[in-house]
């Protein structure tokens, strides 16, 4: 035999030989593997309809009345009567991931994109807050050396800008008032250091 066969497997210089069951076996879970994230994909028939919306990862809508729940690195359309915008909030990242020694709470740094402005928005840090898993609000600063973001967005303006605070490890909700009073998105997260 002058090299593996479409049944073997050559690992650290011995050759392996997959016996026709096992052969068969890898060959349909890797054309199962191909199939996902296809958008041809076949979904089994007991799963009800409606929730085989092929955009999972939409924007939701979120307004003073009625705010939007949203997963972290997911953008909300915030609606209010003087203004419509899409925000994102991403992370939080945080240092020392992996380590053997794993404090129960860390530095949490969150990226904020404000884009698709209606009309002027009005930005500010002060607006955005964290609750942690014991129900505690926590302020957010920017990042050291980060640059202000502006004092308004404005329709074809994007902005990215940099918040951290120090928060336990576990789930929170990160959140933004932009009135001062009416939190309008909330962005289900959690701190892992693990």
């Amino acid at each position: 035999m002058s090299g593996p066969s479409a049944t073997s497997q050559r690992l650290g210089g011995r050759v392996f030989r997959l016996g026709p069951t096992r052969a068969i076996v890898v060959a349909l879970c890797a054309l199962a593997l191909a199939g996902c994230g296809t958008s041809g994909a076949v979904y089994p028939s007991f799963l009800p309809k409606k929730t085989l919306h092929p955009t999972v990862d939409a924007a939701l809508t979120g307004t003073m009345a009625k705010p939007a729940l949203q997963i972290e690195g997911l953008p909300v359309i915030v609606d209010t009567p003087s203004y419509h915008v899409r925000v994102t909030v991403s992370g939080p990242v945080v240092p020392g991931e992996g380590l053997p020694d794993q404090p129960t709470a860390t530095t949490c740094t969150w990226t904020v994109t404000m884009k698709d402005a209606s009309a002027r928005v009005p930005v500010s840090v002060a607006d955005f807050h964290s609750v942690d898993h014991l129900d505690s609000v926590l302020l957010m600063g920017l990042v050291p050396g980060e640059k202000a973001p502006p004092r308004f967005i404005h329709p074809g303006e994007m902005i990215t800008f940099k918040l951290r605070a120090y928060e336990l490890v576990g789930e929170g909700m990160m959140q933004w008032a932009p009135d001062h009073r009416h939190v309008v998105a909330n962005w289900d997260y959690a701190v892992e250091n693990d």
